[in-house]
Formats: structure tokens, sequence, C-alpha cells
């Protein structure tokens, strides 16, 4: 043999090896990340082939799957009351990446999650029956503050607050997810969700942090307990009237001019929402003490997972006195989701114990066999005192019974809550934010319920937009329907 053919021999041997090499590495080493990628058109045939694993409210379905027709899809994602549950579930699309508990748990309802798999499915090879998702939700609960919040547009959430579990999570203007399930029509639906001006993809329960308003007052109240800045909430504070913000020539006024706020107690600058008294007492302790109560209670919680991550509601760092004591009124940077409001709410309620909370109950095969029980998996933390916990409970349900939140009550059931009213755009150019935290106890059950509402927009007059006239009525609903 030649030179020039050895030579060409054993690059035509190397070439070989080389193919040998790279069809190996991609069998045993790349296959699985190409068989998992998004754009892997296999995979979306192989979940839809058949029917989804469901999503539970109360032992029934709010999902389906339908049979489709002319299309390599087999099945297509539906929704029974989706705009309804919408803030729940999210949608599972052909064409779209799921979102909220669809997204959660896409291995579960689609039977490739491996604790679904026996020893059987192993060897086979098979893909096992897909799993569902049981859910906290309360119909009844969902359906009350989705009625009640009608137009306007808002979040609301509800909790139990011994449990932990959520009974509502609701978000208007809402949306039919199943418009976005089929990939032959989802586009022009996807197009105009998002050139919506309303937003209503928007999940406003868990994901729309905004400026609480005066709801916040109930954080500033409690680290001024437990620090022992005051020692219950009918001890006068020193609050003057006006109230000059330091460093500036800017009194931080009250709403109601009329209000008794000069050196007002706590329970009374609750019932009258005396922003003189919270503004001067979030300076007093300073901002660390504010900020470490309201971490305790949830703020600046970057993994808040319920277990859809909800939005970090915030409090801020290096403030000078003036942005302090608008911090304390929940204003400056301060924001805050429903559910971080109902959260307060609910450790107050339950003793100063904060319990996790979280809107899935359990997961199952597809005969029903529990693969995880979240109701057993909750976390309690002491935020407050059960002292303290008291002396603000009493507080709050001054505010309904003779304050600013009277449109709360309700008959047979201890009501406490606080109204909001945040300010919006430019010097408050805007509507404003219209707020209400609040829980009730059933005299006659021994029920608990702890309830968040958030109006961000109404069609009301911007004189009548508060908390006591937009957001209260919305919670009286939700409670409602949960202690019944």
């Amino acid at each position: 043999m030649n030179k020039t053919i050895r030579r060409a021999s054993v690059f035509a041997l190397l070439l070989v090896l080389a193919l040998l090499v790279r069809a190996t590495w991609l069998q045993f080493y790349d296959g699985q990340a190409l068989a998992d990628d998004k754009d892997n058109r296999r995979n979306v045939i192989a979940t839809y082939s058949r029917p989804l694993g469901n999503i539970i409210v109360a032992g029934e379905a709010i999902t389906g799957s339908a049979r489709t027709k002319g299309s390599d899809l087999a099945y297509k994602r539906t929704y029974t009351d989706g705009e309804l549950y919408a803030a729940v579930t999210g949608y599972a699309s052909q064409a779209y990446a799921p979102t909220q508990l669809e997204g959660i748990y896409t291995d579960l309802l689609n039977g490739t999650d491996n604790q679904l798999k026996t020893v059987m499915d192993t060897v086979t090879g098979e893909r096992p029956e897909p799993g569902n998702v049981l859910t906290t939700i309360d119909p009844a609960v969902q359906k009350a503050g989705y009625r009640a919040l009608g137009g306007k547009k808002g979040g609301a959430v509800a909790i139990d607050p011994r449990t932990g579990k959520i009974l509502a999570a609701v978000s208007t203007p809402s949306y039919d997810p199943s418009t976005l399930t089929d990939a032959n029509t989802a586009g022009k639906a996807w197009k105009a969700l998002n050139a919506d001006k309303d937003k209503p993809l928007t999940n406003r329960a868990l994901r729309q942090p905004l400026p609480p308003g005066s709801t916040f007052k109930l954080v500033v109240a409690a680290a001024a307990l437990e620090d022992g800045l005051y020692k219950n909430v009918d001890q006068p504070t020193d609050s003057p009237d006006p109230y000059i913000m330091p460093g500036t020539v800017q009194p931080l006024n009250n709403e109601n001019k009329s209000a008794p706020c000069e050196n007002a107690s706590i329970r009374v600058a609750l019932r009258y929402s005396c922003n003189n008294v919270f503004g001067h007492m979030a300076v007093e302790l300073g901002q660390d003490k504010v900020k470490e109560m309201a971490e305790k209670f949830g703020f600046n919680d970057d993994e808040q997972d319920v277990p859809v991550r909800a939005y970090a509601s915030v409090y801020p760092s290096g403030m000078d006195k003036a942005q302090t004591a608008l911090s304390g009124i929940g204003q400056f940077d301060v924001t805050a989701t429903p559910l971080q409001m109902a959260m307060v709410s609910a450790a107050i309620a339950n003793g100063g114990k904060l319990v996790s909370p979280h809107m899935v109950s359990q997961i199952t095969d597809s005969g029903g066999d529990v693969l995880k029980d979240y109701d057993d998996d909750t976390d309690t933390s002491e935020i407050i005192s059960s002292t303290t916990a008291e002396q603000l409970q009493s507080a709050m349900e001054t505010v309904v019974k003779d304050g600013t939140g009277t449109n709360a009550l309700i008959d047979g059931v201890t009501v406490g809550g606080k109204t909001g009213t945040a300010q919006h755009g430019e010097n408050n150019s805007k509507t404003p934010y219209a707020w209400f935290t609040s829980y009730g106890k059933s005299d006659a059950n021994g029920k608990e319920v702890a309830v968040a509402v958030m109006v961000e927009q109404s069609d009301a007059a911007r004189s009548e937009v508060s908390g006591n006239g937009l957001a209260a009525p919305v919670a009286r609903a939700m409670m409602q329907a949960a202690l019944k």
C-alpha cells in the first residue's frame, strides 16, 4: 500500500471514529436534553395524546380534556367556570407554557412525574396514568369574592387562620383559560388578552403588590406593642397633630380633620385611621424595627410559594426619617399583595401565630392514593405574642363596630378589620387603591377566616373611593360564605 492510500485510509478511519463518538455522545449524554427540549414537538404530542389529570375543588373537577379534530394533538384542556378559577388554575396550553397550578404540577397532570411510576411502568417504559391536584379552595367563598368584586379591578384572598388553607384567590377582571388551550386559536386570544389595558392575565390576588395604605398600620402597631413602646392599645401615644415629618415642613395630614388624633391611643388611631400617630410611631421605632416586624409577617420574602410563587411584598430599607414616617402609613415604597395582608390578619386572629398559607391540600395518583399531603406539611411561626394579638384583635373589632370599617359587620360573627386608602400617582393624581383586611369568627360554629381585599380601580367617583366603601363589602361577602 502506497503512502497516499495509507493516509487516506487513516483519515477515513478517524472520520468513522468521530462519527461513532458523536453518535454515542448524542445517545447517552445529549439524548435526554433533546428529548426534554421545549421545542421538541414529540413532547407536546405525547402530553396531549390522552386526557390530562384534573384540578379539584371541593371534590369536583374544574378542569377536563376534550377530543380534538384534524390535529396531531389528540386532546386539549377544558375548564369549568374558567374565569372564576383562573387565578387558581392558570392555563395548560398547546401553544404556550402552562401557568399557576397547571404549570407547577405539569408532570403530575400529564403522567411524567416519577411519583406516579409503578415497578411495571419502569419495566415497560409506559407512561403512567396522570394524577390529580386537590385544592383547598372553597367554591362558595371563591364565588362570593368574584361576584362582590364584580366589574371592579382588584384581588381578594381568604385564609383559614388555624390551618393556613387558602379558601379563595380571586382576581378581576379575569379571563377564560379555555381560549388559550387550542394551538389553532390560542394566538389570537393571547394577543387580545395582552393588549387589554385592564391586564386580565395579571393575578392580582397573589402577584400584584401595591401600596397597602392604612392596612399596614396593623404591622406598625404590632411592632410598637412588641417593642414595649406602648404597653397596650389604650395607652395615649406621643403623637402631635399636625405632625411635621422630620427634615421637612410637610405635615402628615389626617383624612378626617375632626378626628381626635392628637396623642390618640392605638385603638383610637386605628378606629379613625390617624396618619399622624402611625407616621410618628414608625419614626420612634425606627425603620429597622418596623422592617423586622414586617418580615415576620412575610414581607420581603422572595420565595413565598403557596405553591404558586407570590410576588414579594416589600418594606424598604435605607429611608430617611420622613420616608420612614410615610412607610408607617403604608406609603412611600411599601407594597403588599392581598395574600400578604390576609396573612397579617390571619396571624392576629390566630393568637399571634402564622400558619404557612397553601392552596393545595393533596396530590394523588389516578386511583386516588395520596402522593403528598400538604395539610400535614405546614409551618407555624409565632409572629407576635398572644397578648399583643389579643390587644390588636380588640382594636380591630372597634374599627368595625365604631370606626371606619362598619360595612364589614355581620350578625352573629365577631369581626375585626382595618381599612386602607392608598395614594396612587404623582401627588395622588390617580384614583386611590381601596383596601380592607379583616378576620371573622362565627359565634355559632367556631369557624374562622381572614380576608384581604384590594380594589385597584372602580367606577366610583374619586371622593367615594375608600376601604370601607369598596373593599369591606367584598370581605364581608367572603366571610359570610366561609363561616356558614
